[in-house]
């Protein structure tokens, strides 16, 4: 791609915005190196790069990249067997443990939510853990090496210590001394050429031996080292120089092990650094509110709500333009300042990001072309030096263009035949757009000639546009409207700042009928235009009313099913605990009655047993299981006439009177239709009606041998424990045959015999309540029991 294109499109200052979000010195050198490209699969792989990222970084964040440097000088030296800087050596494991955090934080990423590419570039990452560990153990966080760095050193560095303390101690009891300290310009020790000395006033100089190594800029003072610590400071200078020796041994040693790794450390940084500059895309899509375009190289461009990336999010009116389908030539008419200008770079600009991989500030279904090359002809580009005029300037452009052009180029000019004779200049503008074409490239002009207007009217494939004046406001509104050619509006504007009406009148009678009838049409067409953009958004907006509603019913619809369904699955759950609860009563009923029947020798027909427990089992429900939301029963179970069925469409109860095929005649209150039977559920069938309304037979039992069961116990003569026996047994015989009353006879006598029945009778647990017999009923010698 030209650089110059690239220039006046503004691609490079999109290029620094990018940068700027890059973490690091790679990332960001990637980022500078990026270019527009031509191919598609790879435009296409670099954008679901950025969309991996952009994804990876709204769930989980931004990887850890901090603390990764370019090591490409330090490792080459390394590598030619040169010694490296122990702040060189951390860097080198700075940036491998933060290479490994990287590839952690991905993989995980990978895990939770694929991202195939990132992941790919992650997983080549080496970690090199022993190198990292070797220079951490001898290097500290302020790039130091460190005592434990080598036996040897920390030998030394104990030696230097020691030495240090002695001479510090000689030095400290020569400055406290009294005779001493008047000599002195201030009782401190210090250091002069790494020997240390005192300040002693110059007129003493005399009485001091030792060795002079400065003085003060005014010469009073004198920095001496005396000649008792002369001997001890160079024997400090020795150690000194074998710490020296000793630092290099240890960064020598670990430039070879750094040398060893630096083809995979050099490697890393290129992945480090494509991964940076992926994440630095996807925090510029978020800046800029970006969008994921779809690509082809059909030559179709179609841009949603298109905005400049440069300019203010809340000042840049957003533009559609669809390019390369049904036309391929735009033709964007209008007045100075109205934003042709910044739709031609809009258009142009975003064309260059997606092909370079960026997201693009539109919205989601925007669709781009990867085009071979992108020209473009606009600004005054007048050259004083070459002598050129502003229409020599467009025009020499504009020649290199449609030089170089291809059918698969984009095109974007300017005031096109600008800077000249009007008729000339419009008949050169017409000449030059039917070349370009003819050439099949796709092509976006402004111009302000109205020649052009007819043109783009009449030729296939080519269409109007302008940007939108308003006329009450006399400013523009910067939309860009397809399919309407701009108009002059010069006599609304003078008409609203107050020209003359007669020199107005006059002036329309200069223009030509045909201009005028244009100018009419063109009128008539925005009117028409605003009319049915108002009506859109009209429908637009109830529709998207109409949309929540719909949504809104089908959830509260589904929560109502829901919850239906569950309670009809509670009462069920409970119904059925209590005939289990039931069904285990009467169970041991049964068996207390067979072993009773054993004992006693009674007759208990063991068939009644079984039909007793059989009803007991028919008693249980079935559980109802909720329908599949997409399944209506219809189909599930047959529907007969005079069942009770609900029509799925109306939400409305009502009855089959007959069926003719597929469909069934509905009694639908006082209304009749037929309704396909996919449209049914089936409430209520005619038989399980009849079968409900059959009285159910009770299950009972006969203790007796004559196999009837009487209403009345007669315990006179007995004792009190037989009476108690015999008065259980009845009881339990009455209950099964269902008797609401007994009589138990236990006469009057001393009462011994009532208080035991009744206090018996308390406690039974098929007794609801009892009392004393009534005159007719025997009196205080019979107690009469109600039975549940």
């Amino acid at each position: 791609m030209d650089h110059k294109i690239l220039n006046t499109m503004d691609y490079y200052k999109m290029i620094q915005k990018l940068a700027g979000h890059a973490l690091t010195s790679l990332g960001k050198g990637v980022a500078e190196q990026l270019k527009p490209s031509s191919d598609l699969s790879f435009v296409k792989h670099s954008l679901q790069a950025t969309d991996e990222a952009y994804k990876a970084d709204r769930l989980k964040g931004t990887p850890p990249f901090r603390g990764i440097v370019d090591l490409t000088a330090s490792l080459k030296r390394a590598r030619i067997g040169g010694t490296l800087n122990p702040a060189e050596l951390l860097e080198i494991a700075e940036t491998i443990r933060s290479g490994r955090r990287v590839k952690k934080h991905v993989l995980q990423l990978h895990d939770d939510d694929p991202i195939p590419l990132l992941h790919d570039i992650a997983d080549l990452l080496s970690e090199h853990k022993p190198t990292e560990d070797a220079i951490f153990a001898c290097i500290d966080d302020n790039a130091e090496v460190m005592d434990q760095a080598s036996p040897e050193l920390a030998s030394v560095r104990r030696e230097l210590r020691n030495g240090e303390s002695r001479i510090r101690e000689k030095l400290e009891q020569m400055i406290r001394s009294s005779s001493v300290q008047k000599m002195l310009q201030d009782a401190i020790i210090t250091l002069r050429n790494d020997r240390y000395v005192i300040p002693v006033k110059s007129e003493y100089r005399s009485n001091f031996g030792g060795i002079v190594h400065d003085q003060s800029s005014s010469g009073a003072t004198m920095f001496i080292e005396p000649e008792v610590i002369v001997s001890m400071n160079n024997k400090l200078r020795e150690l000194r120089a074998n710490e020296e020796r000793e630092i290099e041994k240890v960064l020598q040693k670990l430039t070879a092990i750094a040398a060893e790794v630096s083809d995979d450390l050099l490697a890393d940084a290129e992945g480090l650094g494509m991964l940076d500059f992926a994440f630095a895309k996807a925090r510029l899509a978020h800046e800029l509110k970006a969008t994921l375009p779809l690509m082809n190289d059909r030559g179709f461009l179609k841009l949603k709500r298109g905005r400049h990336p440069l300019l203010a999010a809340d000042a840049v009116v957003p533009i559609d333009v669809e390019l390369g389908n049904s036309f391929s030539t735009i033709i964007v008419t209008g007045p100075n300042t109205g934003g042709k200008t910044v739709s031609l770079k809009t258009i142009g600009l975003l064309s260059l990001m997606s092909m370079s991989g960026l997201f693009i500030p539109a919205e989601d279904g925007s669709q781009m072309c990867v085009f071979d090359a992108i020209y473009a002809d606009i600004g005054d580009e007048q050259s004083i030096e070459q002598n050129l005029s502003t229409f020599s300037s467009h025009l020499t452009n504009i020649i290199r263009i449609l030089n170089a052009m291809t059918p698969k180029s984009l095109v974007l000019l300017d005031e096109l035949g600008a800077g000249t004779d009007p008729a000339e200049g419009s008949a050169l503008a017409i000449a030059i757009l039917e070349h370009i074409h003819r050439k099949g490239s796709r092509i976006v002009a402004t111009t302000h000639y109205s020649e052009l207007k007819a043109y783009a009217y009449n030729r296939n494939g080519v269409i109007n546009a302008s940007m939108e004046f308003d006329v009450a406001t006399l400013s523009p509104t910067y939309r860009l409207l397809v399919g309407v050619p701009g108009r002059s509006n010069a006599f609304a504007i003078a008409e609203r700042l107050g020209l003359s009406q007669q020199i107005i009148d006059h002036a329309r009678g200069e223009v030509s009928e045909d201009d005028m009838r244009v100018e009419n049409m063109i009128a008539s067409l925005e009117e028409d235009r605003l009319s049915a953009e108002t009506e859109r958004q009209s429908a637009e907006s109830l529709r998207r009313e109409l949309e929540q509603l719909r949504e809104k019913h089908a959830a509260e619809q589904q929560r109502f099913e829901e919850q239906r369904d569950k309670l009809l699955l509670k009462a069920q759950e409970e119904a059925r605990a209590a005939v289990r609860k039931a069904k285990l009563e009467a169970e041991q009923i049964i068996s207390d009655l067979r072993k009773l029947a054993l004992e006693e020798g009674a007759s208990v027909k063991e068939h009644k047993l079984i039909e007793a427990r059989r009803k007991l089992d028919e008693a249980s429900p079935e559980l109802h299981k909720p329908k599949p939301a997409a399944n209506r029963s219809g189909k599930s179970a047959k529907i007969g006439p005079g069942d009770e069925v609900r029509v799925y469409s109306l939400n409305q109860k009502g009855s089959v009177i007959e069926l003719t095929g597929s469909e069934a005649l509905v009694q639908l209150g006082i209304m009749k239709m037929k309704v396909s039977l996919d449209d049914l559920e089936l409430l209520k069938s005619t038989e399980a009606a009849a079968k409900q309304q059959q009285p159910k037979q009770a299950a009972s039992l006969k203790r007796t041998r004559d196999e009837s069961a009487a209403m009345e116990l007669d315990l006179r003569g007995a004792s009190l424990d037989e009476a108690l026996i015999e008065a259980d047994r009845f009881l339990d015989e009455a209950f099964l045959a269902g008797f609401g009353r007994v009589h138990l006879i236990h006469g009057k006598g001393t009462g011994v015999l009532r208080n035991g029945i009744q206090d018996f009778l308390r406690r039974h647990k098929h007794v609801k309540n009892y009392r004393i017999g009534q005159y007719g009923e025997g009196g205080t010698g019979v107690t009469v029991a109600e039975l549940h």
